[in-house]
């Protein structure tokens, strides 16, 4: 029924000198010697080479875009390259550039239409003969 309540006890305010001490440790190197940090060595071990990986994987993305973007720009200039010689070829291939580069060489076209030749039977049989 009625009972009386337990007190509770505030709890202990860390002092001002712990702080201090536990940084002395930690710049002492005093903390390194215990059993707890033994135990974990391993873990730290895993938790390192796990960071070293992330840097090595940052470095490997990095060298990769850079790749990326100079292999954009060399098919960029490539492609504007195909394109201004495939344009030279049509230019020169056009039937009054062939006949004006020809003039040097003293080659002049045809005006006459080409004509089919026909051959008789006989005239098959003396040519197969020949040869």
């Amino acid at each position: 029924m009625n009972t009386f309540k337990e007190e509770k006890k505030p709890k202990e305010k860390k002092e001002a000198g712990s702080v201090s001490k536990s940084l002395a440790t930690v710049f002492s190197g005093n903390f390194l010697s215990g059993d707890n940090v033994v135990k974990s060595l391993p873990f730290i071990f895993f938790l390192t080479f796990f960071g070293l990986m992330y840097i090595a994987n940052g470095y490997l993305a990095q060298r990769t875009v850079v790749d990326l973007h100079r292999v954009g720009n060399e098919l960029k200039a490539l492609r504007a390259e195909y394109i201004t010689i495939k344009s030279d070829l049509n230019y020169n291939s056009k039937q009054s550039q062939v006949a004006q580069a020809t003039d040097s060489l003293q080659i002049i076209e045809s005006v006459i239409p080409p004509t089919k030749i026909v051959l008789s039977e006989e005239e098959m049989e003396k040519i197969a003969v020949l040869n």
